[in-house]
């Protein structure tokens, strides 16, 4: 899945920035002012904070304030690390992208020597300074941050070799893969309707404690599929906190920013404006939850003209029983429940509002996903979600229906869906 990418050179272009979106790896260039830090010594690294680092270090939205508070992460030697990947080996390799490689390795605990910690390593690509940036924003993320549902950092590399500067990250190993491999033809057994309403639970749950559980809010920014880990009881984690942003301070209702992310996933006001929220995140999670859905990813070309994007493909089956089942994965073989499915496609529909401000919070998202599995699980049926008719599915008001019929000249199908000017029409593709 490509990414999106809009370089931020003033203040005034931050208005302009859903006319120059282009299509970019997920991890971004960075400044000369990074470009000079990157150059400082390993030793030197090891005795400031992370955050010292960045290139936006002056702004307020940026994680420097995370690196005043305690982090127990472990800093390992780029020698630790050479042994635990055997030198980092091909055949240790579990993934590869615009960072660098992703290898597996062993290590043994600092508390028993004689227990052995499986450990993914994340290593930077010494071709550039691509992802540098991202890389001390997760460090700064993940230091201080801890929640069942998020990917685990053990601690981090940052020292001179004689091959040159070394950026290493080190999370817990997550041996089921991501939840994009199970959706896709990567393996062959896919995911049982159990468990996807499992990861969207799990999911909901990491996404509402960066938005709403601690005294600071964090906005991932890139909230997708192949960013949600399983781990060997399939419990799924968000991770690649890279692109992540503190929420806008006190006073204030959005963060201007550049904006990234992943085609398919980002929210229509912050491809057009710049102005980040963390409705933004809700808007994605909506996507994710059509994903889990259907089986199909939010933009494939290589599909028929009419159903590359998953969310104008779905749309006219939205308002029919009979027509919502064609939009179920064929791989789940028709064992599933079709009435919760239509309730997880109208919680989907509520974080789809074309309104930010109507969507949902994370934590109100996380009730809703909660009842869906009660009823899964114990087949007793829960007092009803309020308001998640699929006939209403982005409708959000009485007011607001009015509005779409007599100031809005898009209209949906009989009037009745109108899905507005959400399509990336603005996003370059190459």
């Amino acid at each position: 899945m490509k990414c999106l990418y809009a370089s931020k050179k003033d203040k005034n272009e931050e208005q302009k920035t859903a006319k120059s979106i282009s299509v970019r790896s997920s991890a971004s260039n960075t400044s000369m002012s990074t470009d000079r830090d990157v150059r400082k010594s390993g030793s030197e690294f090891n005795s400031q904070n992370a955050s010292d680092f960045s290139s936006e270090s002056s702004s307020r939205n940026t994680f420097a304030v995370l690196s005043q508070r305690q982090s127990n992460l472990r800093v390992f030697t780029f020698s630790e690390l050479k042994t635990a990947t055997k030198n980092f080996s091909r055949s240790l390799m579990i993934g590869e992208g615009g960072f660098g490689g992703v290898y597996r390795g062993v290590i043994r605990s600092t508390e028993d020597s004689h227990k052995k910690i499986d450990i993914a390593v994340k290593q930077l690509s010494r071709r550039g300074l691509q992802g540098h940036k991202e890389w001390v924003t997760e460090v700064n993320v993940l230091g201080v941050v801890e929640h069942p549902n998020l990917v685990k950092l053990i601690g981090y590399c940052a020292e001179d070799d004689e091959r040159g500067i070394q950026r290493l990250l080190i999370y817990e190993y997550m041996p089921n893969r991501s939840v994009q491999d199970h959706l896709t033809s990567r393996f062959q057994a896919t995911l049982p309707w159990s468990t996807r309403l499992k990861i969207a639970q799990d999911a909901a749950r990491g996404l509402a404690y960066l938005h709403e559980g601690m005294d600071f809010q964090i906005i991932f920014r890139d909230f997708k599929s192949s960013n949600i880990l399983l781990d060997e009881q399939w419990n799924a984690k968000l991770s690649d906190f890279g692109l992540a942003r503190l929420g806008p301070s006190d006073g204030l209702s959005h963060v201007s920013t550049a904006v990234v992310g992943t085609i398919g996933y980002a929210a229509p006001e912050y491809i057009q404006t710049g102005r980040l929220t963390y409705k933004s995140d809700i808007w994605s999670f909506g996507v994710f939850l059509y994903e889990l859905i259907t089986g199909r990813r939010p933009l494939d070309r290589n599909r028929p003209k009419s159903e590359q994007k998953l969310l104008e493909w779905v749309r006219p089956h939205l308002t029919d029983a009979k027509k919502f089942t064609m939009i179920l994965d064929p791989k789940l073989e028709g064992k599933y429940s079709i009435k919760l499915a239509q309730k997880l496609a109208a919680v989907a529909n509520k974080c789809l509002a074309r309104q930010a401000k109507s969507r949902p919070k994370m934590s109100e998202v996380v009730e809703m996903l909660n009842k869906i599995v009660d009823v899964a699980e114990t087949g007793t049926p829960q007092t009803p979600l309020k308001n998640l008719s699929l006939k209403d599915a982005f409708e959000t008001s009485k007011k607001e229906r009015l509005k779409r019929r007599f100031v809005d000249p898009i209209r949906g199908e009989k009037g009745c869906l109108a899905w507005l000017t959400w399509r990336p029409k603005l996003v370059k593709t190459s």
